[in-house]
């Protein structure tokens, strides 16, 4: 049976994004170290040993399957096979005022069609899309069966 999905960023300096999850976003956490002991952690402990693997629990998480073309707007669109990450929020001014005293860098907010966005600088990392959604949510359904 499934039980979680697990996200995956890929960064060019691991420290610096995990630092970021940890004391910006102050997500908790577990940490695997140096031998894989499993301690775990909290928003501000921990994690400065740029070899402890940290992961991180972001919360209630759902999925959307998204097409690679289409028509939008009266226009065409091709997008390649990717994956992408994007975090929900209820208000995406109050939590982009939140971030940004805790340092984060976000660009500009935006109306998206589905909700309105902001990208969200990793550092060492690419951006994530931030946004307070219009459509229909399904991370309260919990685990699949």
């Amino acid at each position: 049976m499934i039980t979680a999905v697990h996200t995956l960023v890929y960064s060019d300096d691991p420290t610096a994004t995990r630092a970021f999850f940890q004391d910006v976003l102050r997500w908790p956490y577990v940490s695997e170290g140096d031998a894989g002991d499993g301690g775990v952690g909290g928003a501000g402990t921990g994690g400065s040993d740029p070899a402890e693997w940290l992961i991180f629990g972001t919360g209630p998480s759902e999925l959307g399957v998204h097409p690679t073309s289409g028509v939008h707007g009266g226009k065409e669109w091709t997008s390649p096979k990717h994956h992408a990450i994007a975090v929900m929020c209820d208000d995406l001014d109050a939590t982009v005022a939140e971030l940004k005293g805790r340092g984060a860098e976000i660009g500009e907010t935006r109306e998206m069609g589905f909700g309105r966005g902001a990208l969200i600088t990793v550092p060492g990392a690419d951006d994530m899309l931030l946004y307070e959604p219009k459509h229909a949510v399904a991370y309260h359904l919990g685990a699949p069966q």
